[in-house]
């Protein structure tokens, strides 16, 4: 009998070594079924979804997505660093235009920016940062770009969104990397220089984000064009909404679905999303009305035209350019994506952080700063802990763009988490302020932020969509180190390669897959043991965090694996597991970025609390992501027990930041000093005096020079040496030598300026 089942079971390993050893064999009898079947399951996919999935590059997310990053391949990459160019100009064109804005006399009483502003920005080249220097423009680098806004994002959101607009997706980065050297000679000079005010029309009212959907069209026809009555071209019709600067713009991109009904370009009918430089001179096109996004007083318009004649010439890269529109602004979609929009997220965090720390240090309640209160120190911690982790993620991403990448789904990740953070951010800051933060005036620093938070959410792929489909639908073809392989291999059209390259495919996806679950299970037991899952060389307070973010990558590439397989193409419609798996992808890359920062600024043992808080608070938003995911998992009972086993087999023991940290870190916020600088650096805080902003840096320098003195006059009251009445109490305490004349100046000094930084506007009833 035991020979029998011996010899049973040594047939079948040699069978199955048979079928899955000889490639040949292998092909025939399991690859070629399975691609029928995942041919079957595999969703439907649109050109334009095509064209998304082919843009850009796979970086670090890749790493993390392969469930086993390498920390040492991380920690080599260069540190980005401005050069002295791009800091002379920080520190020189961008201050002084910091120091002309006032915000609220631009969003309240002039609703634009005033002349003199437009003529600096214009002179001074600030819509050429991403031009070559050939071209007259500064050529700078992702990261100089990202501080331009940065720094003008917390001084106002005006100027921070007219200066990145032209900086990010629009005419002048599409014409660098497709216009034809005639319409890069001519237009980059003239962009650099501000003879002309781009903007981008690619949002119709009822397409939205659906690109596909896009009504706007052209038809390929001749016409007459400057005296020319035989002129090849196109007549197009659009009607566009939510255009920035679209309503002062003198040069017009426009995106519309081309069509060639008469075969004057030959025999496709079809041509597809094309991308044209239209002059808002030229005769038929509709610009100048304004939205007004939420007080915000940039300068943001619809435009219409109505078969309006253009020559091919204003094609961008030309003949060449046709049908090729939503290819081009997906390669170069990275800039909005990962730059502009999270730089002025970035400058309202380090903005909130910078202020709320000064205001809950002055600002007292019953005798004590507001910034000792236990639920005070609370928004303080999670506006200190997100303001260093989106900086980190900020740097760390414009080094990606500056060395080359153009991480798509990187990308998706900080436009969507740093702009909900800064919001985050934001609304802890107008908690704390309380009635000063909602008092709109000359005095609040915060309430327009408040009020236009919202754009950016909105803006580049609203983050319901950039969360729901984005991150992992895109991420999980693009960064799986087989999927987008078997994908590909599925809708090849020779159909013998296609099998032959899904079984080489399928045969490496297998083998991923099984070590995933292998070191998901190792991984959450021995993790913390594993001395391979963290570098040699990383500070000895962050071990601990590599392991466990090793772990977590090992789980989130397990579980993903398994999601793909079960849910095959429905994954795609189940949007708010879809969410998950991207919320856990995300808060990898923003913990990498965290501890990234750590070790390029030299370990400053200073900022370890505003470490420890960011990565403890991400690792534990991950875990409960992963209980979330499971617990509306679409299996069978069993299977799920199975798959919580396998993620947690010794229970949920992540722990959020213990209340104690998020004291340190409050108390970082409220203490001048090389971390609270450090945290806040690159935002522009005025010296001139009657500055809000000024004055509350001073009153916080005061009230820590005063905390001794102001501690004698309560020791004094408590003697019954001087009275308790607040009017008068100074000047006896003086003369009753409880303090000096000095420490009374003093005093008087931080009165002053205490009354200056809990002030609110008032205005006539009229609100004049």
């Amino acid at each position: 009998m035991f020979m029998f089942l011996f010899s049973v079971i040594l047939l079948f390993t040699a069978v199955l070594a048979l079928v899955l050893g000889v490639p040949a064999i292998r092909r025939r009898l399991v690859a070629k079924p399975i691609l029928t079947i995942f041919r079957k399951m595999l969703p439907q996919i649109s050109q334009t979804e095509q064209e998304a999935l082919d843009a850009g590059t796979v970086w670090w997310d890749g790493d993390l997505f392969s469930g086993r990053p390498d920390w040492k391949k991380m920690l080599a990459l260069r540190k980005p660093q401005l050069t002295v160019e791009e800091q002379a100009f920080l520190d020189g064109p961008v201050e002084r235009l910091c120091a002309m804005l006032d915000e609220w006399k631009i969003t309240h009483e002039l609703r634009d920016l005033p002349p003199d502003v437009w003529q600096f920005i214009k002179e001074n080249g600030f819509f050429g940062l991403i031009i070559p220097k050939q071209y007259g423009g500064y050529g700078f680098s992702a990261l100089a770009h990202s501080a331009v806004v940065m720094k003008l994002g917390a001084r106002s959101g005006t100027a921070a969104v007219t200066v990145m607009v032209p900086n990010s997706l629009g005419p002048a980065e599409l014409l660098l990397h497709y216009g034809t050297e005639q319409q890069k000679e001519y237009y980059l000079p003239r962009l650099a220089k501000g003879l002309e005010v781009p903007c981008f029309a690619l949002t119709s009212p009822e397409a939205g984000s659906d690109a596909g959907a896009m009504p706007d069209f052209g038809i390929v026809c001749r016409g007459e064009f400057d005296g020319n009555p035989d002129v090849l071209g196109m007549r197009v019709t659009w009607e566009k909404r939510y255009i920035t600067l679209g309503p002062v713009a003198t040069l017009l991109g426009l995106a519309f679905k081309l069509y060639d009904p008469d075969h004057l370009l030959g025999a496709e009918e079809e041509i597809g999303i094309t991308l044209a430089l239209i002059p808002t001179g030229t005769p038929g096109v509709n610009i100048g009305r304004r939205h007004y996004p939420l007080n915000g007083a940039f300068q943001n318009g619809p435009n219409s035209g109505n078969a309006v004649f253009i020559p091919m010439e204003w094609v961008i890269g030309g003949r060449d350019g046709l049908g090729q529109g939503w290819r081009m602004l997906m390669n170069c979609l990275a800039a909005g994506r990962s730059i502009s929009l999270p730089a002025t997220s970035v400058g309202a965090a380090k903005l909130a952080a910078r202020t709320c720390g000064a205001y809950s240090r002055v600002r007292t309640q019953f005798k004590t700063p507001i910034g000792y209160f236990e639920g005070v120190e609370e928004a303080l911690a999670r506006i200190g802990g997100n303001t260093y982790m989106m900086d980190a993620a900020r740097v760390m991403t414009a080094g990606a763009v500056d060395s080359g990448e153009k991480p798509s789904v990187i990308s998706a990740i900080v436009k969507y988490h740093l702009t909900e953070r800064g919001r985050q951010a934001i609304n802890d800051a107008m908690d704390i302020h309380g009635g000063k933060g909602i008092c709109i005036g000359p005095r609040n620093y915060l309430g327009r932020l408040y009020q236009q938070i919202p754009v950016s959410i909105t803006v580049e792929g609203a983050n319901i969509l950039t969360r729901n489909m984005i991150i992992f639908g895109q991420g999980a073809i693009r960064c799986h180190p087989y999927l987008l392989a078997e994908v590909n291999a599925a809708h090849d059209e020779n159909h013998q390669k296609g099998v032959s390259d899904f079984d080489r495919a399928l045969v490496g996806h297998a083998r991923f897959t099984l070590r995933n679950i292998g070191n998901s299970l190792y991984f959450a037991c021995a993790g913390g043991f594993i001395k391979e899952n963290a570098p040699t060389d990383c500070a000895p307070e962050t071990v601990g965090y590599y392991r466990q973010l090793a772990r977590f990558s090992a789980s989130f590439a397990c579980i993903a694996d398994i999601g793909l397989m079960i849910l095959g193409g429905s994954l795609k419609r189940r949007e708010r597991l879809s969410a998950r798996l991207g919320d856990i992808l995300s808060l990898l890359y923003l913990c990498s970025a965290a501890l990234k920062r750590f070790e390029d600024d030299g370990r400053p043992s200073g900022d370890l609390p505003l470490l420890h808080w960011s990565v403890q608070d991400a690792i534990y938003r991950m875990q409960q992501a992963f209980d979330e995911l499971l617990t509306n998992f679409p299996v069978p009972a069993v299977l799920a027990w199975s798959l919580r086993a396998l993620i947690f087999p010794l229970g949920k023991r992540c722990k959020p930041p213990a209340d104690k940290l998020a004291h340190d870190v409050a108390r970082i916020l409220m203490t001048p000093g090389e971390v609270r600088d450090r945290l806040t650096d690159g935002i522009f805080v005025p010296a001139a005096d009657n500055e809000p902003l000024s004055d509350l840096e001073r009153a916080l320098q005061c009230a820590i020079a005063c905390e001794s003195i102001e501690a004698k006059l309560r020791q004094a009251v408590k003697q019954n040496r001087i009275t308790r009445r607040v009017h008068g109490q100074i000047e006896q305490a003086l003369e009753r030598a409880v303090i000096t004349a000095e420490e009374a100046d003093l005093l008087h000094q931080l009165k002053d300026l205490r009354q200056r930084v809990v002030k609110v506007d008032d205005f006539s009833p009229g609100l004049d």
